[in-house]
């Protein structure tokens, strides 16, 4: 089951950006031309989930050094200031970095060899963006086996088609087991304060044809303790070598939630989400968002004047909350430790 729309596509030497701000009371693309419009678009939240981010990144490098020219010291500056300028966008997905040194890689191997930068650059980020639709493919299969027959799925925040380059993370678990007639319910969250399963997961689900419910976030331990919920399937942003997941926030409410009413916890995100370099959540860098995300609703405010805001983007929930990590190589269980690293491709320590 595709999804029934592209969320990223390059297009006559443009990326084209399906806008997420304006889901799902409008569908317009976002064109962006140049390296800084690619920027903004995922500083402005045009763009988001963590491997769509590393995708429309990739092309923003490819798009910035299109112009060519210049001596080879000169080229290689540009393609590393490139890189900064994409990587100050937003702090806690990882995929954005390494989608980043993956074009730098290429850049400065094609530099090396004579090859003409630009259509080196693009061609990798083609190959970021191919190998992400078939990683989550894997991981909708791979997902959909965890699930029992008339799975009961509730997932948080955007995890699909809007959040990849296409298919899904979390979602794309949903869609295998809605293709595989193992899908009996899907509850979404409405994830404050920027709505992302509101506005995004229930658009995607509607579009394509699965039937979803959309609850407040505050429902989810009711309808668990009720019984009609019986897996918690999620993205992530960043996964620790030890198998602390950052999602978006609320997540770590959800599985202390999933714990207490016995219900499994499952993590999909690719390889390129295990950050092996960060042992344990209370590494990861939290991104702060502006007040306004909290105090407004639809350009009204809802709170009052003056009133002091708090607004995580993320949060960290602990690796003892969570079931299973799927990525497109397998399934990691605890110890994660020793499960993700394999994975991961590292030695193990």
């Amino acid at each position: 089951m595709d999804a029934m729309f592209e969320a990223v596509r390059y297009e006559d030497g443009a990326l084209l950006l399906l806008d997420q701000r304006r889901l799902p009371a409008e569908e317009t693309y976002l064109r962006c031309e140049d390296a800084a419009a690619v920027a903004q678009a995922i500083r402005d939240m045009v763009v988001r989930g963590a491997p769509a981010i590393g995708v429309a990144a990739a092309f923003g490098i490819a798009l910035g050094m299109r112009a060519g020219g210049g001596e080879r010291a000169e080229q290689q500056a540009r393609l590393e200031r490139l890189g900064r300028e994409l990587a100050a966008t937003r702090p806690t997905a990882v995929n954005l970095f390494w989608a980043i040194e993956r074009m730098r890689a290429r850049g400065a191997s094609a530099l090396a060899s004579g090859a003409d930068v630009a259509t080196a650059l693009l061609d990798e980020a083609r190959h970021i963006r191919d190998e992400d639709v078939a990683a989550c493919r894997r991981m909708g299969e791979l997902g959909a086996e965890l699930l029992p027959q008339q799975a009961r799925v509730l997932t948080h925040c955007n995890a699909g088609a809007l959040a990849t380059a296409g298919y899904g993370t979390a979602l794309g678990v949903v869609r295998s087991a809605a293709a595989q007639g193992k899908l009996a319910a899907v509850f979404a969250d409405e994830t404050r304060p920027f709505l992302q399963g509101a506005r995004l997961t229930a658009w995607e689900l509607q579009k394509d044809g699965i039937a979803a419910t959309l609850i407040a976030d505050s429902a989810a331990g009711h309808l668990m303790a009720r019984g009609e919920v019986n897996a918690v399937v999620v993205g992530a942003d960043r996964i620790a070598r030890n198998g602390d997941v950052a999602n978006k926030i609320g997540t770590y409410s959800v599985a202390v939630l999933a714990k207490e009413n016995g219900i499994p916890f499952y993590v999909v995100a690719p390889v390129s989400t295990i950050d092996l370099h960060t042992s344990s959540g209370a590494e990861i860098p939290i991104e702060e968002r502006a007040a306004e995300e909290v105090t407004h609703h639809a350009g009204r405010r809802v709170a009052p004047e003056g009133i002091r805001v708090c607004n995580p983007a993320f949060d960290v929930t602990p690796h003892r909350y969570v079931s299973a990590i799927v990525c497109e190589r397998g399934v990691a269980r605890p110890p994660y430790l020793e499960s993700l690293a394999r994975l991961a491709g590292a030695p193990l320590a």
